[in-house]
This record gives structure tokens, C-alpha cells and sequence, in this order.
């Protein structure tokens, strides 16, 4: 009676491969993230870093189990029913939104900037609170949310390319290029976070950001597919007695080169964004103090000191400092 098991396993394995940033991006996008925020913050998040990184995956493996999870990640902002032009003729707001295209519609085609603005009340309640569990819960998951609006195939309706026979290319541009690369990018940004007046207002610039780059997502996988016969480009295997069909490791490198600097720059732009919203957050909650909820040793200041400037020289793999790299939770 091994199938249940077997339909279980399958079922993370899709979740996981096609929904969102890999593993590896969130982790890094959280941690990178602390670094930017102010001292009184920092220190707490910090000391916390294992717990943030770890469950910064979280709503992904939710998936599995939760019919409603789906639709919180993306917004297909080009789904025909939102007409020309949407970004500029949609209303921003939830309740503006539901009056006009209905709340089954926004459902089936996306909820992301408004999921980020329920989570943002909940942790600032939190922070108003001082309840480090749900201070945590919510920014693990915040985070996520936020980490997703920056990617270019979670603003369209061909999400995994398969509306234009590119079909693989979400994981691929999202979990494998940064999965190979990563150890020749740039983990660090000269950038402290700021309190955000009108934080939606900041989610749909970077969804607007996010749905321009989707020309160049797909445009960069067709250049590279010059000179690679089907055979090189693609590798097929066996998995639960279903053959797939994924990207060569030799095509991903092509495709990286054609990319450039682009994912390592939108990783950087998404730890900025949820340093942003996160201090945001904690100063709409008054800027609690956070030191009764976790004490912060001097040996904790020095780890932090040490880290930051290693952090600052972009060595945190060299010293096996990058949470994501150290395989305390296994994908």
C-alpha cells in the first residue's frame, strides 16, 4: 500500500519544480534581506535567521495540501479578460478590483500584491503585539510572496512557456540558471531599508518591472536555442513511470549566458523589497523593542559583525555562510 506515499511524493516533486524561486533563490533572498535592515531590527531577525530561511519555502510545500494556495504566488496580469494596457486600467486595490472583475476571477488569475498587503497587516499587528511566533510565521511567508512578484513568468498566463512551445523554461529560469550560477553572483547590494509609505503602490511597480522582462525571458531561450538540436537541447527521463522532458545542463548554461546579470539582479531587487517591508512593518507598529523577545549576546553581536562584513566582501559562500548552501534542510 506504497501508492498513497508515491502520489504524495509525486505531487511535492511537481509543486516544487514549477511553482516559484527555487529553494535556493528564497533562502537567499531572506537572508540577504537581514542584512539590509537597521540594528534594532536586525538583531532579532538575525538571532532568527535559521528559522526565516528555513520557512522561507514554506507556502510552496503548501501547496501540496492547500487547493487555495495556488493562485496567492502569480498574477496572469495578460489574461485577455483584463483587456490592453492592464497594468495601467486595473484597479490596484482589492475591493476596486473584486467590483469589477469578481473575486472568482482574480482568484483563477492571480492574487499576489494583495495576498503581500493582508500579510503586511498581520505582521505589523504582530510587531504591534510583540508575538514573536507570528512575528516570524508572517515574515517568513511575506517574504515569499514578495520574493515571487519579481519573477517575469508570474505575471503571465504562459508561466512555464508552454504557450509558445517553451515548455520547462519556468524552472529553468527561476531554479536551474540561479542553481548553477550561483556561485559567481553578487550576494551583496549597498542598500538600507526604508519605510515604504505606500507599500501596493511599491508591489505593482515591481510587478510592472517583472511582467517587462518577460519579452527577454522568452526572446533569450529562443536565441539560445540556435545551433542545439533536439537532442542536445533536452534530456528525458523516467520519474513515478512518467518520462519528462527538462532542459540540457549544457542548454541551461547557454541560456544563462544570453540572460546576463538579470536573475542575480532580480534576487537582489527582491531581498531589498522584503528588507523594505518588513522595516516598514515594524515602524507602522510603533518600532517595537524586540530585545525582550530574544536576548542577543555579545557573542551574538560579534557573529553578526563578522558575517556582515564578509557579506559586504561577497564571500558568504567561500565561507559557508550562506544559509541555502549549508544543508541544514534538504530540499
Amino acid at each position: 500500500m506504497r501508492y498513497p506515499l508515491l502520489l504524495k511524493i509525486t505531487t511535492l516533486v511537481v509543486v516544487l519544480s514549477c511553482c516559484s524561486w527555487g529553494f535556493l533563490a528564497h533562502k537567499t533572498i531572506h537572508q540577504l534581506a537581514i542584512y539590509s535592515l537597521p540594528k534594532k531590527l536586525q538583531t532579532f531577525f538575525f538571532k532568527n535567521v535559521d528559522y526565516l530561511v528555513y520557512n522561507s519555502v514554506r507556502p510552496d510545500v503548501r501547496r501540496k495540501d492547500d487547493p487555495t494556495e495556488a493562485t496567492k504566488h502569480f498574477i496572469d496580469i495578460d489574461a485577455p479578460i483584463f483587456g490592453k494596457n492592464p497594468l495601467d486600467s486595473m484597479p490596484k486595490t482589492w475591493n476596486e478590483a473584486v467590483k469589477k472583475y469578481s473575486i472568482d476571477t482574480l482568484r483563477k488569475y492571480g492574487t499576489v500584491p494583495w495576498e503581500i498587503m493582508k500579510l503586511q497587516e498581520k505582521l505589523t499587528n504582530a510587531f504591534r503585539n510583540k508575538l514573536k511566533d507570528s512575528i516570524l510565521y508572517y515574515s517568513a511567508d511575506l517574504g515569499h510572496y514578495i520574493a515571487d512578484s519579481h519573477v517575469p513568468l508570474h505575471t503571465t498566463v504562459n508561466y512555464d512557456g508552454q504557450m509558445s512551445n517553451q515548455r520547462g523554461l519556468h524552472s529553468l529560469w527561476e531554479s536551474t540558471v540561479p542553481e548553477m550560477n550561483i556561485e559567481s553572483y553578487n550576494l551583496y547590494q549597498n542598500h538600507k531599508a526604508k519605510y515604504l509609505k505606500k507599500p501596493l503602490e511599491v508591489i505593482w511597480v515591481k510587478i510592472r518591472e517583472s511582467n517587462t522582462m518577460l519579452e527577454k525571458v522568452l526572446s533569450d531561450e529562443i536565441s539560445a536555442s540556435e545551433g542545439f538540436t533536439d537532442e542536445k537541447k533536452f534530456k528525458r527521463s523516467e520519474r513515478f513511470g512518467q518520462m519528462r522532458k527538462n532542459y540540457t545542463g549544457d542548454f541551461a548554461k547557454a541560456y544563462a549566458l544570453k540572460l546576463g546579470n538579470t536573475v542575480n539582479e532580480r534576487m537582489l531587487d527582491a531581498s531589498k523589497t522584503v528588507a523594505d517591508f518588513w522595516f516598514t512593518a515594524w515602524v507602522d507598529a510603533g518600532c517595537p523593542d524586540l530585545s525582550d523577545l530574544q536576548a542577543f549576546s555579545d557573542e551574538d553581536k560579534v557573529k553578526l559583525k563578522s558575517e556582515k562584513k564578509i557579506w559586504k566582501n561577497n564571500e558568504l559562500i567561500k565561507n559557508g555562510l550562506l544559509q541555502a548552501r549549508k544543508g541544514k534542510s534538504e530540499e
